[in-house]
């Protein structure tokens, strides 16, 4: 990978990493999105999501690790493999599909960390239920985080990508 390639590397994670300690609304981040993009467009697809665990694992370290972070990096591996699906053929419905699908994952998988690993819930089906319930709230902005992130980055790169494809047309004629 030559510097220039490293440095953007180090500043997408430094970037991700830094938007989490900027006010928002809880789950209101691009971390996800950076998974599922990075993974469908980047020359290594593993690179994504290897991208998206190091901004989780440096802004962990300064913000403190908890009991769900096998669940909450476990999900994240899975949004990029969702982003896999990506890689080829990126229509409009198929980017809904899978944004949309990746939030559930995330959501289903998070929560039951939360169920499992904390004691903040019974350990029955109602106490499962609860957990779930009273985390709606918090799946509406992470949804909303992850649709908007998405988009924003697929469209940058759609336009660097065009931008650079008619540059290079330009320079041939």
């Amino acid at each position: 990978m030559k510097l220039r390639g490293i440095l953007i590397t180090i500043g997408l994670i430094l970037g991700v990493a830094v938007t989490r300690f900027l006010p928002h609304p809880p789950n209101f981040t691009p971390v996800m999105s950076v998974a599922l993009f990075g993974s469908a467009v980047f020359f290594n697809r593993y690179l994504g999501i290897a991208l998206a665990l190091a901004a989780m694992a440096v802004s962990d370290a300064l913000m403190g690790w908890h009991s769900t972070l096998p669940y909450v990096y476990g999900a994240m591996v899975l949004t990029g493999i969702m982003g896999f699906l990506l890689r080829e053929g990126r229509s409009l419905p198929k980017m809904v599909a899978v944004t949309l699908a990746s939030s559930v994952i995330f959501f289903a998988i998070t929560n039951l960390g939360v169920f499992i690993a904390q004691d903040m819930y019974p350990k029955t089906f109602a106490g499962l239920g609860q957990c779930f319930a009273m985390a709606l709230p918090f799946f509406k902005n992470s949804l909303a985080g992850d649709f908007l992130f998405t988009a924003v980055l697929f469209s940058l790169h759609y336009l660097f990508h065009s931008r650079t494809q008619n540059a290079e047309l330009a320079k041939a004629a």
